[in-house]
């Protein structure tokens, strides 16, 4: 069995200097690539909307905002994994209204160890996120074939005068006849009629 490495891609929202290169030596390039920096919430939305990243840490409070809500959208509008780091007298009311929208809160100072193993539970629930993504994917494709064969069902029944089970059991044998999809078919048969 071998154990695929992935890359995660991070967006960083941090206006601290010094926080952001002592993070830069916690996320090797092998494992986290591309690391986008932004100092501010407005330009953390502008990078979120031209790209997708895989993790999102807010380093809180930023110069234009607290940061939850950035948090909130970027982990509920994207598949982004997000995190909020913040100070101790702030971490109770933010750690109530963040983790309510499925989002990690750490308290500041952070150790190396735990910022370490937050990263690693981030990129499991990416994982996870991924494998969510690929069944809905699937899913979606499965439902748009139904509406095509459905679709060119009911132009075969409306031009051909078929009954519903000879319009289906025809797509069916024209799919295996010719060694295509059940879409195909049906692309075709819409093509032809409409």
């Amino acid at each position: 069995m071998s154990i695929v490495v992935r890359s995660y891609s991070v967006l960083v929202v941090s206006a601290v200097s010094s926080f952001n290169d002592a993070l830069s030596e916690l996320l090797p390039t092998e494992r986290f690539y591309p690391v986008t920096v932004t100092g501010s919430v407005s330009a953390a939305k502008r990078e979120l909307a031209e790209r997708s990243y895989d993790l999102v840490i807010v380093n809180s409070p930023l110069p234009d905002d607290v940061g939850i809500r950035f948090a909130i959208d970027a982990g509920g509008t994207s598949s982004s994994v997000p995190m909020i780091i913040v100070k101790g007298e702030h971490l109770p009311d933010i750690y109530e209204r963040a983790t309510a929208h499925g989002i990690f809160t750490l308290q500041k100072p952070i150790s190396r160890s735990m910022f370490t193993v937050s990263l690693g539970w981030m990129c499991a629930l990416r994982e996870r996120l991924r494998k969510f993504e690929k069944k809905t994917q699937t899913i979606e494709e499965k439902m748009s074939e139904i509406r095509l064969v459905n679709r060119a069902k009911w132009l075969l029944m409306t031009e051909l005068k078929m009954e519903e089970p000879d319009a289906h059991r025809y797509i069916e044998k024209q799919a295996m006849d010719r060694s295509i999809t059940k879409k195909a078919v049906a692309e075709e048969i819409i093509s032809s009629y409409s």
